[in-house]
């Protein structure tokens, strides 16, 4: 197998609503390409995802989200047979098995508890061979006793934190996201993510959304990013809603908000390795806790998910500019690595060992 030349296999949840998942896999496949410009990527996605009419990638479609669709996704995998097979909150046991039995090396992404757990197993164990997680060690809980134990019996490695994905700063597309926006000032950024909903949060898009409508009321600059319902009257000329936008473009608003205000999963923590100043409002039951870290660490602020509060906060955030700086500084020194980087590297160490194992055999 030629290290040059690597077959790489992406396997991301994916569905008609939400891309977190798809749109980190594309930056690690986006910096595989230019590290390894013969690689043979190549992308298995659910066709009812918005972005599977047009990737950027090789895709292969499928009825449903990977993870429901065992059968497709080995036959993918026999068929393509990949060096490395990369699945990012998704995978059943048979799929990872598929991966081995065509000699590809494992690696799991985690970004929710839960996916941490199924990673965790002792089956999943033997069969994975990087678990990556998708969020800085420091906003991260520390393994288990018992989690630890399983690895060391098995001499499996420990999990790779990839810390936060941005693309490299483009001031030339931020000026033109200003303007396409008509802005002429900083404004506050509302991002609640577009996931699905969640246990006693499946309106949360509608609550970030009625915060950003109660800000603008007050003529502060706001840009929702998200669902909404529209406004029963016209919306205040402060206010400048998008259902969505490229990833890029976002990270740009990001770093040209003066505060953003997000979901505690990794929209916070693209706000905080912008710098940007965050408030983070949790709407999954794994992100309080994490909340909790980035404030304790003096990185982000709280609000619950409730309209009213989630504008006070913003507003007692605003009136301190000295204490909004001082909380961006700390974002700064933060020092959140580049996960392009950190997963390039994991790539690389797992090539050159199949590849020495190959010449072995």
């Amino acid at each position: 197998m030629p290290i040059d030349a690597p077959r790489l296999l992406f396997v991301p949840v994916s569905g008609p609503q939400g891309m977190g998942e798809y749109a980190r896999s594309s930056a690690i496949a986006q910096a595989a390409c230019e590290r390894w410009p013969r690689a043979a990527i190549r992308f298995l996605l659910n066709r009812e995802a918005p972005y599977a009419a047009d990737p950027p990638f090789d895709a292969r479609l499928l009825p449903a989200s990977p993870t429901r669709c065992t059968a497709e996704v080995n036959a993918a995998i026999a068929a393509f047979a990949p060096d490395v097979v990369i699945f990012d909150n998704a995978g059943r046991t048979a799929q990872l098995r598929a991966a081995r039995a065509a000699g590809a090396a494992v690696v799991f992404v985690s970004a929710r508890r839960r996916q941490r757990w199924r990673a965790g197993r002792l089956r999943w164990l033997r069969l994975i061979d990087e678990h990556w997680i998708a969020y800085p060690r420091v906003l991260d809980a520390p393994p288990g006793p018992i989690e630890t134990l399983k690895r060391r019996c098995l001499r499996r490695p420990p999990p790779r934190h990839l810390d936060v994905i941005l693309p490299p700063a483009d001031p030339a597309r931020r000026a033109r996201g200003f303007a396409e926006l008509a802005l002429e000032a900083a404004p506050v950024l509302v991002v609640p993510g577009g996931g699905t909903g969640h246990p006693g949060a499946e309106d949360a898009a509608r609550r970030f959304a009625a915060a950003a409508l109660d800000l603008a009321g007050d003529g502060v600059p706001t840009v929702f990013i998200g669902p909404s319902e529209p406004a029963r009257g016209a919306d205040p000329p402060a206010l400048r809603r998008r259902r969505s936008l490229p990833q890029a473009d976002l990270i740009e608003l990001m770093r040209g908000a003066r505060l953003v205000v997000a979901n505690g999963g990794s929209t916070m923590v693209q706000a905080i390795g912008c710098a940007a100043p965050c408030i983070a409002v949790p709407i999954a039951g794994d992100q309080d806790a994490r909340i909790r870290r980035a404030v304790a660490a003096g990185i982000a602020l709280r609000a619950p998910l409730d309209p009213h509060a989630i504008a006070a906060a913003a507003r007692r955030a605003l009136a301190d500019a000295g204490a909004l700086a001082a909380l961006a500084r700390r974002a700064a020194a933060a020092g959140f690595a580049d996960g392009r980087t950190i997963a390039l590297e994991a790539l690389a160490a797992l090539l050159e060992r199949r590849a020495g194992t190959m010449e072995r055999s």
